[in-house]
């Protein structure tokens, strides 16, 4: 497939889905939230295996910098128990700080790699962290070409 999209909009609104492909959980190691490195078969003519696996490895580096325990994590908990976790009102954990750092790292990563091949990576703390998500897109132009004029009418017409 040739078709390429520029940014998450047009992807959204030019495309339509075709299916999704889920990475499992990585359970060799323990529970620790780790994800396979294995790129799927589906995915095999959209990206480069090279460019897959450091999404991943990037993204299980992050998830172990985030349950990692050290001082600032004691003094977290520390805190929590002397406020009666009333504390966690007016900050934020390290934990939440390194999620939202995975999470500019998947929308960055949508933006630069997945979106322009018709991919879309699911943050996986919206999958209850059991998976990562990957939405493969078709363009909407080569699937329906014979009812665009009807369907361009109707979209201008909400």
């Amino acid at each position: 497939m040739a078709t390429e999209f520029h940014n998450l909009q047009e992807l959204r609104h030019d495309a339509s889905l075709a299916t999704k492909v889920f990475i499992q959980r990585d359970y060799s190691e323990g529970t620790v939230c780790k994800f396979q490195t294995k790129l799927p078969a589906e995915l095999d003519s959209r990206i480069e295996r090279t460019l897959f696996e450091e999404t991943v490895k990037t993204l299980n580096n992050f998830y172990a910098e985030a349950e990692k325990i050290g001082g600032q994590s004691y003094m977290e908990g520390c805190l929590a128990c002397a406020t009666a976790y009333i504390i966690f009102l007016c900050m934020e954990t390290r934990y939440e700080k390194v999620l939202k750092k995975i999470s500019m790292y998947i929308q960055e990563q949508n933006e630069k790699i997945y979106a322009p091949r018709g991919l879309l990576i699911t943050d996986p703390i919206e999958r209850g962290m059991r998976v990562i998500e990957i939405s493969v897109f078709e363009d909407r132009s080569s699937s329906d070409s014979s009812s665009t004029g009807s369907s361009s009418s109707s979209s201008t017409a909400r």
